[in-house]
């Protein structure tokens, strides 16, 4: 069998998209499964062209399509072929994109679950979500939650020189895309509450610009209580989790909600919402009762002075996380593989 996915997630990094896609992609060729990129470009919308025209083509025999990341083709492909919707923030909150970007992503969506022979979401929330929004059958729906590399997060990890010299011996941390629906305004906000300054924590926040970023990216520069990094390697995700005095994640939606379970996995106290795929995956993390800046604060305050939570978080944390693996997650993407195939 040989699996195509779009070389503009496998070959550059985007986020959680990549990380879902080199994790698949990885288990597949440890199983003797190929796994190849579809051409892309700098561009959108010659990327959106190529994609298409790979869709056109009738691929050989046992090769499937995979577009991993919401969009994909604009025709019916002639191959078979699996699209993944991860999420749809908008049904719930606004601002995630503004009304031009998302009537562009919802026809894309819309298309690429009309072309393809089988759709693959990664929660019950989401599934639920799909179903409603692009009005198709729940049955249609296949739930295929993600992994967790386990190994490279309880592995004790160093900070690199760079980094280890910008931060002090404790902070709260935030990892993630800066993007509307992650709330880093309020988190950010919530930082200049007296109960949280008297804690002496900084707000470490570590990840790029992805898409709408300009208020996020304006408070982080004019905050004195923030530290951002930008985009770090992988060892130093790690290490800033491994090493942080909690995590803090206050999004406003999840279609998957990677960061919770890798910073859980690397025994870090997790303080974060309950909002989409999050009522799934955050376990024993603890929840913010309101997501404005007032109740970050105090749920950070609360948070950090519950010392026996701090301590029973790291045991429960990564057995928790542990639940997540990618084993299980590539066994059930080529069970899919092989159905639409055998169509």
């Amino acid at each position: 069998m040989k699996i195509l996915m779009p070389g503009r997630i496998l070959e550059r990094h985007v986020g959680g998209n990549t990380t879902y896609a080199r994790a698949l992609a990885d288990g597949l060729r440890a199983r003797d499964v190929a796994v190849d990129p579809m051409a892309y470009s700098d561009h959108a919308v010659l990327t959106m062209a190529a994609e298409t025209r790979q869709a056109m083509r009738r691929g050989s025999k046992n090769e499937v399509l995979h577009y991993v990341a919401d969009t994909g083709p604009l025709v019916r492909t002639r191959t078979p072929s699996v699209v993944t919707v991860h999420g749809i923030a908008s049904r719930w909150i606004e601002g995630v994109r503004n009304p031009i970007q998302e009537k562009v992503w919802r026809t894309r969506v819309n298309r690429a679950i009309e072309s393809t022979d089988a759709v693959i979401t990664v929660s019950e929330s989401s599934a639920e979500d799909i179903s409603e929004v692009f009005d198709i059958p729940r049955d249609r729906i296949d739930v295929i939650h993600h992994g967790i590399e386990h190994d490279s997060f309880t592995r004790p990890t160093v900070l690199s020189p760079g980094i280890a010299a910008r931060l002090p011996d404790q902070y709260l941390l935030y990892i993630g895309n800066i993007e509307p629906r992650k709330n880093l305004t309020a988190l950010i906000a919530a930082m200049r509450y007296g109960c949280v300054r008297d804690l002496g924590l900084p707000l470490v926040i570590a990840g790029k610009p992805a898409w709408n970023y300009d208020a996020s990216m304006a408070a982080i520069a004019d905050s004195p209580d923030v530290i951002y990094l930008g985009f770090v390697t992988d060892d130093d995700r790690v290490a800033l989790m491994q090493q942080c005095a909690m995590f803090v994640f206050p999004s406003r939606y999840e279609g998957f909600g990677f960061p919770v379970l890798e910073a859980m996995a690397a025994g870090a106290p997790v303080l974060t919402s309950n909002e989409g795929a999050l009522r799934e995956v955050a376990g024993p993390a603890r929840i913010l009762d309101s997501l404005d800046e007032e109740g970050i604060a105090q749920g950070i305050t609360v948070a950090i002075e519950d010392m026996a939570w701090r301590t029973t978080s790291l045991s429960e944390g990564r057995a928790w996380a542990s639940r997540f693996n990618w084993d299980a997650s590539v066994q059930a993407h080529l069970a899919i593989y092989k159905k639409v195939s055998d169509r």
